[in-house]
């Protein structure tokens, strides 16, 4: 059974073409210089309303050599991000660098007066997550997560489908997807060492998919955490054959593969699993149960933009048992360019009206999932995941 677009206009709702103001150019500050930036830089070249001004790297030369590739001139380049908040007259800052150094550019970003756009995962521990919300709270000024996923109509679908209940009460979440072979080496070993990725698959690919669901179900919190990892991938010298880095075996130092019974409030389950590498092309679909129907999201590597067909809602329906697809919707602009014109939107707000697109308040139990799992891990042992207050 297919439903026509029609049927499902009460789940949509028409893009309205922004109109931008130039006169004013919000002054941004990139932190950190490697692949992502890159795409941080060409989305906000294309802004007529940004001007990127400075950039810091702690690799002396890298941020030169980053603005030169890219045939941006004028950008004054700093080896900390200290030298350059302290230096420039900055409205925000794109944190880009490896996962180990969000938590202090971020805090100092925010203590400094200045918004921030943080690439996800939010942080590598939750305490680092904690004391970046506490200078987020003390600041005043906007903190907003990099998961360009929330741009995506077609994702927003599945929020909207799940609270126009339709499903009914949601009682189990299963997250699925994962990568057969995609150790994310190809941009050096940051995402794999211990100093400077701190977690793996679980943070990096994992973040996508806890966010996708528990936002669909409006972020209940999490309360207990029965968490595995394993890398017994990264770890082997054969798998680099390919690429011809054996020696990326011995710097391997986070997690491949992880799994987790997380138990949330309201009477929901989280079944969670996400690989970087795994002898499988996917730990499957991702599906939202409820009293009345279950959902099922098409497979994907990582959760990180559109899925390719369409979602499907199950349910009863005169005694029997239907199956119906939902209408993909055309997505008709870049989803990272998107996430960042919405963090622009909200910086030209007057102080205090600006708005996080993705606020640390629900990526904050987000990190606490993650941390639960790799601390349950370590103990072999379910444990209950205390959130401090802020």
């Amino acid at each position: 059974m297919t439903v026509s677009d029609k049927d499902w206009d009460v789940f949509t709702n028409e893009a309205k073409k922004e109109e931008i103001d130039s006169k004013k150019k919000v002054k941004v500050g990139i932190v950190g210089c490697g692949w992502i930036a890159g795409s941080h830089l060409k989305a906000y070249l294309k802004m007529e309303d940004v001007e990127i001004v400075a950039a810091a790297d702690i690799i002396p030369g890298k941020a030169e050599k980053f603005f030169a590739k890219y045939g941006v001139e004028g950008v004054r380049c700093y080896l900390s991000h200290k030298d350059m908040i302290d230096n420039e007259d900055l409205d925000a800052v794109s944190i880009c660098t490896y996962n180990c150094q969000h938590a202090e550019p971020a805090i100092y970003a925010l203590e400094h007066g200045v918004n921030v756009m943080l690439e996800k995962p939010f942080t590598v521990t939750l305490d680092e997550a904690v004391a970046v919300m506490k200078a987020e709270k003390k600041s005043g000024k906007i903190l907003t997560i990099g998961f360009q996923p929330r741009m995506s109509e077609n994702m927003q679908m599945i929020k909207k489908i799940v609270q126009s209940g339709e499903l009914g009460d949601i009682y189990y979440l299963q997250a699925g997807g994962g990568r057969r072979r995609g150790i994310p080496t190809p941009y050096g070993t940051s995402f794999i060492e211990k100093e400077t990725g701190g977690i793996g698959a679980v943070g990096d690919i994992g973040s996508y998919s806890i966010d996708m669901l528990l936002n669909a179900v409006g972020y209940p919190k999490p309360l207990t955490v029965s968490g595995y990892t394993s890398n017994f991938f990264g770890t082997d010298p054969n798998y680099y054959a390919k690429s011809n880095h054996p020696e990326y075996a011995e710097k391997f130092g986070v997690d491949d593969f992880a799994a987790a019974f997380v138990r949330l409030e309201g009477g929901i389950v989280l079944d969670f699993r996400i690989s970087w590498a795994m002898h499988m092309d996917t730990c499957g679909d991702a599906l939202i149960l409820g009293t009345k129907g279950g959902l099922r999201i098409p497979s994907t590597e990582c959760w990180n933009g559109e899925f390719k067909t369409p979602l499907k809602v199950y349910r009863n329906i005169g005694g029997e048992p239907m199956c119906y697809e939902v209408p993909m919707i055309e997505t008709k602009f870049d989803l990272f360019e998107q996430k960042l014109r919405s963090f622009v939107n909200e910086v030209k707000k007057p102080d205090g009206e600006g708005k996080a697109t993705v606020s640390s308040a629900e990526i904050l139990y987000n990190q606490a999932i993650i941390d639960g799992i790799v601390k349950s891990a370590e103990l072999g042992k379910e444990i209950e995941i205390q959130i401090p207050e802020i």
